[in-house]
Formats: C-alpha cells, sequence, structure tokens
C-alpha cells in the first residue's frame, strides 16, 4: 500500500461549485477510481487550498493511472471541475495536482 498526499488550488470564484461537486460525486468516476486500486480517498479544503489524500493498493500505478484517463465518464467529470482549480507553481513537469513528500507516518 503506498499513500500519496497531493495538493492543488481552488480558484476563488469556483470554490462553492467544486464543494457542489463532490457532494454528489458520479458513481461511475468513483467506481473507476476503485477499480484502479485507489482507496482512502479524501479532499481537504482550507480558503482556496485543497489537499487530497489516497492510498494505492495496485502493482502499476502509471497503468491505473491511464486507466482512469482513459474512461469517457471521467473525462466528463474532470472537464466540470478542472476549470475550478490552478495548480501550484512549484508541481512538477506535467502535475496537475502536485504530489508531496511524505515526511511522516504514524500506523
Amino acid at each position: 500500500m503506498k499513500r500519496f498526499g497531493q495538493i492543488i488550488k481552488l480558484k476563488e470564484e469556483g470554490i462553492k461549485k467544486y464543494i457542489e461537486y463532490h457532494a454528489n460525486p458520479w458513481p461511475l468516476v468513483n467506481a473507476k477510481l476503485k477499480e484502479a486500486h485507489i482507496e482512502r480517498y479524501s479532499i481537504f479544503r482550507k480558503d482556496n487550498i485543497l489537499f487530497a489524500y489516497f492510498e494505492y493498493s495496485g502493482t502499476n500505478y502509471q497503468k491505473d493511472m491511464e486507466l482512469i484517463a482513459a474512461d469517457p465518464t471521467t473525462r466528463k467529470w474532470w472537464d466540470i471541475v478542472k476549470p475550478l482549480m490552478e495548480p501550484i507553481e512549484s508541481r512538477s513537469e506535467g502535475e496537475f495536482w502536485a504530489d508531496m513528500e511524505e515526511i511522516f507516518h504514524l500506523d
């Protein structure tokens, strides 16, 4: 099991809509995440900062991310929510949500 933390900004004008969409996520999007071995997925908000946490239980992360990205329903979801967000400047090339370094964990 690998743990992930990610961060992104919400545009001020997108905060309300983003919260509304995630109050009623699309079941097929959630099913695709589970199919791709994403577990214990949570998104937290402080002002216009989003922090996502999830655990990955699969064996080929890149392949599973490609599976999610190829899903037509997920792509429609992204078309709705992506314009509400703004990547942070220090993200790595190719990232939308910026991966974070885990520096502490307690079971």
